[in-house]
């Protein structure tokens, strides 16, 4: 059942302040509550959730007005580099029962909101009287502190395709409500799945959105470190899309969503979803890029969905060959779900042939092993990490690794890939 389709963000988040959130409403199973894993600050210490919803503590020191805009200032000094403030804008006061002084100046309060940055100071926009709520005593409270991380020993990257992770909301530009969100039962058993890869990089397919991305990290691996989120919107009409999080730093990103290609003689067409190029810039080792893929299923039949991906390859391995003209010791991995076999067509034309073909190292695996798909009758491997020639000198010999599992078990129809890299 998709929840809070038509419910205000108002309402929702007067709910979140007046409820202990549980992950049960009446017999409905909530995936996520609203105020889960939300993570909670002081106001000096607001800079550490920037670009993130959060809640933000402190004493208000007094009420600041321009001509169109109002401030719930924290400290009265202009020019500390860490000042934090609300924002109300005119449009919006008359929510408020009362000045905005006799509200909340000398007053105790936590606020919910998106924090963002203007003119390099944190702030949060509010809109409703809901996202205060004044205390008697501030709660304590710590900042949120990135976790560094520093690899010694190589890089571990994986591929996983998720399956499904949506949220409850109805998103009016997809045809999402044909799918449901992702349970929470089945979202534990993903994140028990991810903790145990322990990767420091991870290409993920099937993901709606960043923001639920994000909340499925800060409630189920918030200790992983994964400080990066790397997601673009793609061309899926569900809205499903490729993605990547990491642990270690992040450069450039490019998307190929818009890249037109042809289909036939006549017609051009684009990915199905995209190909997300991303570069991983390891402290103390040499960067390299990571393709992110989930080429065209067989939902509509292999006979319609095979000359699709057979297009979508041949592109993909155009990309590639351009780098590889420019750089023949360019460093990079392709991985993701290709809906397709070793033997296959598919992975034929992404691989390629002589000094530019990329290199699996699936045949070290045992051939009964050799399982990415686990759903009956169907067991497969679709889901692969391929290495240009420069990679593949980096590759950990014996690292290639399918984590075999069911849908039962996982929360996934798909089994992670993993591999290991040297730095350098």
């Amino acid at each position: 059942m998709r929840r809070f389709r038509h419910t205000s963000a108002a309402a929702i988040l007067a709910a979140c302040f007046a409820l202990n959130v549980s992950t049960q409403a009446g017999d409905v199973e909530i995936e996520i509550g609203p105020d889960e894993g939300l993570p909670h600050v002081g106001w000096l210490d607001a800079e550490s959730v920037v670009g993130r919803i959060a809640y933000v503590s402190g004493q208000v020191a007094g009420v600041g007005h321009s001509r169109t805009i109002h401030f719930v200032n924290f400290d009265t000094d202009r020019d500390r580099r860490n000042i934090f403030k609300l924002v109300v804008f005119d449009r919006y006061l008359p929510n408020f029962p009362g000045s905005l002084e006799s509200l909340y100046t000398g007053k105790n309060i936590e606020v919910r909101g998106f924090v963002t940055r203007y003119a390099g100071k944190p702030q949060i926009q509010v809109t409703s009287p809901d996202q205060i709520r004044v205390l008697e005593t501030l709660p304590e409270t710590a900042p949120t502190k990135a976790m560094t991380f520093s690899p010694k020993n190589g890089i571990t990257v994986a591929t996983y395709n998720i399956r499904n992770l949506y949220d409850s909301d109805d998103c009016p530009y997809h045809s999402d409500d044909t799918t449901p969100a992702k349970p929470r039962s089945e979202m534990e058993r993903v994140a028990k799945v991810i903790r145990r890869m322990n990767a420091d990089v991870v290409a993920l397919q099937e993901v709606e959105n960043r923001g639920y991305l994000q909340r499925f990290l800060d409630v189920f691996l918030s200790d992983m470190g994964y400080e990066y989120v790397v997601h673009f919107e793609g061309n899926d009409l569900r809205g499903s899309d490729v993605c990547l999080i990491s642990r270690i730093p992040i450069g450039p990103v490019t998307s190929y969503r818009h890249l037109r290609f042809p289909k036939d003689s006549d017609h051009k067409r684009s990915f199905s979803r995209d190909i997300l190029q991303v570069r991983v810039e390891p402290n103390g080792g040499k960067a390299f890029d990571m393709f992110v893929v989930h080429l065209k299923s067989n939902h509509d039949g292999r006979k319609y969905a095979e000359p699709v991906r057979v297009n979508e390859s041949k592109a993909l391995r155009g990309i590639l060959d351009g780098i590889l003209r420019n750089d023949s010791s360019a460093s990079f991995v392709v991985c993701g779900d290709f809906n397709d076999t070793w033997e296959s067509e598919t992975l034929k034309t992404v691989v390629g042939t002589g000094e530019y073909a990329l290199r699996s190292f699936a045949d070290q695996l045992p051939e009964d092993t050799r399982i990415t798909y686990n759903r009956k009758p169907y067991l497969s491997m679709i889901d692969f990490i391929l290495c240009s020639p420069a990679m593949a000198s980096r590759y950990v010999d014996k690292s290639y690794t399918v984590r075999d599992s069911t849908l039962e078990a996982s929360g996934s129809d798909h089994n992670p890939v993993l591999a290991k890299f040297k730095l350098k």
